[in-house]
């Protein structure tokens, strides 16, 4: 009997609309260009150091919806620029040293690698 009503509501356009408002707010927070700068960042990082099977990023590659994550270091004009830590899969999980440092600049659109900064031992 309740997805009758669900129905009903969703037919006359009386379903609340709080929690999709809630959800919108939340993802609101990050510009888009960074989520997609996060993302280039991880990916060219990943197949810099010869992909998924052997490398991984530190886990805050991973957060996109924060405004104040950790591998960000700059967001200017001259594009977003991420210094993170990766190792062998597990390493953060298992207490492993990082094996691999990286930074690399993303466009200020996040779609494109402008340069690799650094890629190599932890500094």
């Amino acid at each position: 009997m309740a997805w009758r009503s669900l129905l009903l509501m969703f037919s006359l356009g009386t379903v609340p609309a709080a929690p999709l408002a809630l959800q919108v707010q939340a993802q609101g927070l990050v510009p888009d260009s960074q989520v997609r700068a996060i993302n280039t960042a991880r990916n060219a990082a990943v197949n810099t150091n010869g992909g998924l099977s052997v490398y991984r990023p530190a886990k805050c590659m991973f957060e996109t919806t924060k405004l104040t994550n950790p591998c960000l270091i700059s967001n200017d004009q001259n594009g977003y620029v991420f210094r993170f830590l990766g190792g062998p899969p597990g390493w953060q999980q298992t207490n492993q040293q990082p094996t691999v440092q990286t930074q690399i600049r993303i466009s200020t659109d996040g779609r494109t690698v402008q340069q690799l900064i650094y890629n190599g031992a932890p500094q």
